[in-house]
C-alpha cells in the first residue's frame, strides 16, 4: 500500500516558477456549468473538475521559506455538495515561527437559464481567523452565491518557515476528482524518501533536474546558486474516499504522496541525518527534558502517599494495580494527547495534566516502588500508523506505561477512570508501540488485554392480558463494561440514567432497575431490569409480533460496500450473546421460529450461532456473535459482510404469535 517512489539527494538547493503547469484561473466552459451529474459516480454531490498544487522553496529575508500554492475547480451537483464551498486552511505556529496565508482568490460561477455567465468573487474581508489552540490557527472562508449547478474556483498561497515539513499531497477527497496534479521542487541539499500511499496508481510520474533554481542571494553563503529536483505526479478519474465503520485513520489508506526528510547536506559536504536509527532516538529521549529527565527528576512526587498505600504489599502485581488506581483517581486528564510532558510537577500541583504528564508520573511512581516500568510511545488510531523501519518521532502522539511483572508485560493508561489495569483504551489499539527500557527499545504489540463481552439473559412470560413481563440481566465485561460505565456516569444520577433509558424504549415500562459492581473497575458490571411491554392486546384479535432483541440489536449491516480495499479493524475482540426463555399462555401459539444458524469466519476469525427451539408453550433462543480476530484483510471482507447480514436479518425479524382456535 505504501510504495517508495524515490529517495533523492543532489548536492544543491532550489527555487523556480511553475507557470508552465496547472490551469488558468476563470476559464469556465458552458458544458461545465450545465452538467448536472458526474458519469463515473452519479451519487456524487460534487466533483473536482481540476486540481493542481505546487510546493517549492523560496528565499526570504531571514532564511528559506516553504511556499505552497493550491488551485481547484469544483462543480456542485447536489444540495449536499454545497458544503464544498466552505474552506479551512490550517496554519501552524510555535514560538516566534508561524505559517501564514499570503493570498486568496476565489470566485463562484453560475449561469442564468444556461445563457449568461455570472461571476461572484470572494470579498477578502470575508476571510476569517480562528485560533484553535496555541499551535493552530485556521483561516476560514465560504464562497458567495453558491447553488446547485455552480462551479467554484479557489486559489491560495501559503508560506512556512518549517522547511523540514514538506507538504503531503492527497489525491483523494470525500468527492471524486476528474484529475489532480502535484508539482514538487525539492532543494537538492535535502534527501527525501518519497512514497505513494493508498491503493490507486499514478497516471503521471515525471522528474527532471532544474539548474540554478535557487541561490545567489543573501540566504546562501557565498552567493552559491544550486540545482533542484522537480517531480510531477498526477492521477485521473479518482474515486471519492469513503470512510467506513471499523477503520483506522483515513491517512493510512487515502491515495497521497508523502515526503519524509532523511538527511540534510550542506554545501561544504557535511551531512546531518534526519532519519536516525532507533539507538539515536533512544539516546535523545532518555536525555530529553520533557521525557526521560522528566521521569527521573519527578520520581519522588507524592512518594509518601504512594508508599503508605503499598507498604504492606509484597506482590508486585498488587502494588502496580494500587499505584495505577491511585494515579487514575488523583489526576484529571486535560484532553491533550502528547508523549512529551509540559511539566509533571505542575500537573501534580493542579491534579490535572496531559497524557504525558499523567503516564510519565505513573512510570516514575512505579519505579520508586521497584516495579520494572518503562514508557511506551504510540500513535492513536485517529493519528495513523507509524513507520517501523526507522524512527520518525513526529508520528507518535501518545505514551502509556509498560510494566514487566512476573515475566508478563502489562500496558496501562491512567488518564481514563474507567479502564481496569492492563486494558488500553481502544484509541491506543493501533498496531505497535515502541517501549524504552534501560537496555534499549523494541516494538511491542498494542494488544487490547481483554475483549468486549455482553451477555443478556431474558426470562419473559406473556400473560393472558397481553402483557409481556420480563427480567433482563446484562453482564458487561472488558470493553463493554468500560463503555457501559462511561455511559452511566455521564448522567447526573440514577434517575437521570433511567429517564434516558426510558426515552430510548418508549414501548417498554421499566418497573425496577438495579446494578452490581458499578464502581469496581476490575469486575464485570451487571444491570438488571424488570419490565412490562403493553400494547399486545392483539392477542385477542388475531396475530401479533414480538422482537426479543429489546435492548440491543444490529439495525443495519455496518459493511455496505461490495468491495473494501482496506482492512476491517475492530480494535478488540467482540462477544455478544442473548439468551431468551419465553413462556406463552396455553391459548397462544408460535407461528414462526428463527432459523438455526451456524456461520464461521475463515481462520477462526469468529462465528455466529442461532439456536431456537419451541416445546409446548416454551421458547428458547440463543443468539451468539463472536469476533475473535481484531483485523480482517480485504480478502476476508466478503465473509464478514455475509455474517453480519445474517445477524441483521435474524435480529430484525419478529416472533409471530396468534391465539389458538
Amino acid at each position: 500500500m505504501n510504495r517508495l517512489l524515490a529517495s533523492f539527494s543532489l548536492l544543491i538547493i532550489f527555487s523556480a516558477d511553475a507557470q508552465d503547469y496547472g490551469f488558468p484561473f476563470g476559464k469556465i466552459t458552458l458544458q461545465e456549468l450545465t452538467e448536472n451529474s458526474y458519469a463515473r459516480d452519479t451519487s456524487a454531490s460534487a466533483v473536482y473538475l481540476d486540481e493542481f498544487g505546487e510546493t517549492f522553496f523560496q528565499e526570504g529575508e531571514e532564511g528559506l521559506l516553504l511556499v505552497h500554492r493550491y488551485h481547484a475547480k469544483i462543480k456542485i451537483l447536489k444540495t449536499s455538495g454545497l458544503e464544498q464551498a466552505d474552506f479551512e486552511i490550517p496554519l501552524y505556529r510555535s514560538g516566534t515561527l508561524y505559517e501564514q496565508l499570503r493570498s486568496v482568490k476565489a470566485t463562484t460561477f453560475s449561469t442564468d437559464n444556461n445563457t449568461s455567465l455570472r461571476e461572484t468573487p470572494l470579498d477578502p474581508k470575508n476571510v476569517f481567523t480562528e485560533n484553535k489552540n496555541k499551535y493552530w490557527q485556521i483561516k476560514k472562508f465560504a464562497l458567495p452565491d453558491v447553488k446547485v449547478g455552480s462551479v467554484i474556483e479557489v486559489a491560495y498561497e501559503t508560506e512556512s518557515p518549517y522547511i523540514y515539513n514538506f507538504k503531503t499531497w492527497e489525491f483523494q477527497a470525500d468527492i471524486p476528482k476528474v484529475k489532480s496534479n502535484y508539482l514538487a521542487r525539492i532543494p537538492a541539499v535535502y534527501t527525501y524518501n518519497i512514497s505513494l500511499s493508498g491503493f490507486l496508481k499514478l497516471s503521471k510520474n515525471e522528474s527532471k533536474l532544474i539548474k540554478s533554481c535557487l541561490g545567489g542571494g543573501s540566504v546562501l553563503a557565498g552567493g552559491y546558486s544550486v540545482d533542484c529536483s522537480q517531480f510531477l505526479y498526477g492521477m485521473v478519474n479518482i474515486p471519492a474516499f469513503k470512510e467506513e465503520d471499523y477503520m483506522t485513520a483515513k491517512k493510512n489508506f487515502i491515495a497521497a504522496i508523502n515526503f519524509e526528510l532523511a538527511e540534510v547536506r550542506s554545501l561544504s559536504g557535511a551531512i546531518d541525518k534526519i532519519t536516525k536509527e532507533w539507538k539515536d532516538a533512544e539516546y535523545e529521549l532518555k536525555k530529553h527534558e520533557k521525557f526521560g529527565l522528566e521521569i527521573k527528576r519527578n520520581g519522588d512526587l507524592l512518594k509518601d502517599e504512594i508508599a503508605a498505600l503499598v507498604e504492606t504489599e509484597t506482590d508486585p502485581l498488587v502494588k502496580a494495580k494500587k499505584i495505577y488506581a491511585f494515579v487514575q483517581q488523583y489526576f484529571l486528564w486535560d484532553g491533550n494527547e502528547e508523549f512529551l510532558s509540559d511539566g509533571i510537577k505542575t500537573a501534580v500541583q493542579n491534579k490535572k495534566g496531559s497524557t504525558a504528564d499523567i503516564n510519565l508520573f505513573l512510570i516514575g511512581a512505579l519505579r520508586k516502588q521497584k516495579i520494572d516500568a518503562s514508557p511506551v510511545i504510540l500513535s492513536t488510531r485517529e493519528n495513523g500508523l507509524v513507520h517501523d523501519l526507522y524512527p520518525v518521532l513526529s508520528e507518535f502522539n501518545y505514551v502509556v506505561a509498560g510494566m514487566k511483572i512476573n515475566d508478563k508485560i502489562y500496558l496501562a493508561d491512567a488518564t481514563d477512570d474507567f479502564h481496569p489495569f492492563g486494558v488500553l483504551p481502544e484509541k491506543c489499539l493501533n498496531g505497535k508501540g515502541r517501549i524504552f527500557t534501560d537496555n534499549g527499545s523494541s516494538w511491542i504489540e498494542l494488544n487490547p488485554g481483554d475483549r468486549g463481552k455482553n451477555i443478556l439473559m431474558i426470562n419473559a412470560r406473556l400473560g393472558t392480558d397481553g402483557i409481556v413481563r420480563a427480567t433482563l440481566e446484562n453482564t458487561f465485561s472488558g470493553y463493554e463494561a468500560i463503555d457501559f460505565r462511561k455511559n452511566y456516569f455521564k448522567h447526573s444520577s440514577q434517575q437521570d440514567y433511567l429517564a434516558d433509558l426510558k426515552s430510548k424504549l418508549p414501548e417498554v415500562e421499566i418497573i425496577k432497575l438495579g446494578f452490581s459492581n458499578l464502581d469496581d473497575m476490575e469486575k464485570a458490571v451487571s444491570r438488571t431490569l424488570e419490565i412490562e411491554i403493553h400494547g399486545l392486546d392483539a392477542i385477542n384479535n388475531g396475530s401479533f409480533g414480538f422482537n426479543p432483541f429489546i435492548l440491543e440489536k444490529w439495525k443495519e449491516n455496518p459493511f455496505k460496500s461490495n468491495v473494501r480495499l482496506y482492512p476491517v479493524d475492530f480494535g478488540a475482540p467482540i462477544e455478544l450473546t442473548t439468551i431468551l426463555n419465553f413462556e406463552l399462555p396455553d391459548n397462544v401459539e408460535l407461528l414462526n421460529l428463527p432459523e438455526n444458524v451456524g456461520l464461521s469466519l475463515p481462520n477462526s476469525g469468529g462465528r455466529y450461532i442461532v439456536d431456537a427451539k419451541a416445546l409446548d408453550n416454551k421458547i428458547t433462543l440463543t443468539n451468539s456473535l463472536q469476533i475473535n480476530k481484531t483485523v480482517f484483510s480485504s480478502q476476508e471482507y466478503r465473509y464478514l459482510k455475509e455474517l453480519f447480514q445474517k445477524v441483521v436479518d435474524i435480529q430484525n425479524t419478529d416472533l409471530i404469535f396468534r391465539k389458538k382456535s
